[in-house]
């Protein structure tokens, strides 16, 4: 496996700060959030100083029941194509549940879920990795994720789990120590347990990130420094194996670049500190590989995929609680699910706030409790809008104005015209409506 060393999360906000950086050997970045054909002037110039650049891809859904879709794959083998990448990464989560396996409606999380760690789970989530290994240019690794809710009737840990993905695919995995933390926080797994029982051969890279703690649950913000725990799970991973690369994440509420970087030294020391532990010895003899076992059935998918649908009905649609689930938890996702959708949505359209005001956030929060949605945050943005303009949830006058100019603008099956006459009176008309 190639030697990434040491890297960042490459985001826009940073990607000043990032190329300016000392000891930067390499960046990871949102697979959905580059075009290939055009792809920003920051990532070239790093790839031209020979610094590495890995798509991330968030949208797969290879935890889910379905096959993956071949358009996404196609997508995300272009940009590691366009990216001169040695590898890609995915998630080990269901990101979307429903349609015509189930014979209900198509539901979308627009947040990584944990897969059950369950027998059939694994089988379906072991052929969908095949398919993904097949259509990709270069080598896949997948990343555990961070959880707030357990699935009833589990039958591996996720150490067992990860050990025989990775056994029987060949899969390579990206370890997230944050979200180890995350799980030992709230769902009490040890992370020296889930670390004593991975193959060490398979690790690709470590992420580390930092997140935040509110009345007994660890929220992975992305947004926060890197607390202790997180590092020292760090220096326990490196104290069984050198990995590849370590790589910290950050996604919004950045810092100064001068704090990025004492986070990196911190990131560096874990290692070390880990690294100066290592037992010489060589470590202890695996079991047999697994025995080959035959692909899932379409039973199976099915039987996966109405378990997911109910469980993501629940958090998004407001439809009952599946038995064995943590009520209380769901909740606490459901919340969370909602809040995550009114940010995004805000960043994907950031008309929406400037119309509405501080009004935004509560017209969609209740929006949210009773429209899932169907398809990615663009069009959350657009059905949004025409729910508020549709049911009359608008009140005042002039906003109502801006929010219909602003809806028909983007949701006819063509763009309206781009000429430069239409577009200058449409924008006048966009200023009388407001000083109306």
């Amino acid at each position: 496996m190639q030697r990434l060393g040491t890297g960042i999360g490459w985001r826009p906000e940073i990607a000043d700060a990032v190329e300016r950086m000392p000891g930067i050997d390499w960046v990871e970045v949102v697979a959905e959030n580059v075009c290939p054909g055009h792809l920003p002037e920051s990532l070239r110039r790093l790839r031209e100083r020979g610094v590495t650049v890995v798509p991330h891809g968030v949208s797969l859904g290879l935890g889910g029941a379905d096959r993956p879709d071949e358009g996404r794959l196609t997508a995300l083998a272009e940009r590691a194509a366009a990216l001169g990448s040695p590898l890609v990464t995915e998630h080990i989560a269901f990101v979307r549940a429903g349609g015509p396996l189930t014979a209900s409606p198509r539901l979308e999380a627009g947040h990584l879920l944990p897969v059950p760690r369950t027998r059939d789970a694994l089988d379906v989530l072991c052929e969908n990795v095949r398919i993904a290994q097949d259509a990709l240019p270069v080598p896949l690794a997948v990343e555990n994720i961070a959880a707030l809710i357990a699935w009833p009737g589990e039958e591996l840990t996720e150490g067992q789990f990860l050990y025989e993905l990775a056994d029987r695919t060949g899969v390579r995995l990206l370890i997230d120590v944050a979200n180890l933390h995350t799980n030992h926080v709230n769902r009490a797994e040890d992370p020296a347990e889930a670390l004593a029982g991975l193959p060490l051969e398979a690790i690709a890279y470590v992420h580390v990130a930092g997140g935040f703690e509110r009345d007994g649950v660890w929220h992975d913000s992305h947004a926060h420094a890197v607390p202790r725990p997180v590092l020292d799970i760090l220096t326990g991973l490196a104290a069984r194996v050198d990995p590849p690369g370590v790589l910290l994440e950050r996604d919004e509420n950045f810092p100064e670049p001068a704090e990025l970087e004492r986070e990196l030294r911190a990131i560096r020391g874990a290692v070390a500190k880990g690294r100066a532990t290592r037992d010489a010895a060589s470590p202890a003899a695996r079991e047999a590989a697994t025995a080959p076992r035959p692909a899932p059935t379409d039973a199976v998918r099915q039987r996966l995929g109405l378990a997911q649908a109910a469980m993501l009905s629940a958090l998004v649609a407001g439809t009952p609680v599946p038995e064995g689930f943590d009520r209380a938890r769901m909740r606490v996702q459901a919340r969370a699910l909602a809040a995550k959708r009114a940010d995004v949505v805000a960043k994907v359209a950031p008309e929406l706030p400037e119309i509405l005001g501080e009004g935004y956030r509560a017209a969609f929060l209740d929006y949210a409790q009773g429209q899932p949605m169907a398809g990615g945050y663009r069009q959350d943005a657009l059905d949004f809008a025409g729910h508020l303009l549709f049911t009359g949830r608008c009140e005042d006058a002039g906003a109502r104005r801006e929010l219909r100019e602003w809806w028909l603008e983007r949701s006819g099956p063509v763009p309206r015209s781009s000429r430069p006459v239409v577009r200058a009176a449409r924008a006048a008309r966009r200023v009388l409506l407001r000083r109306g």
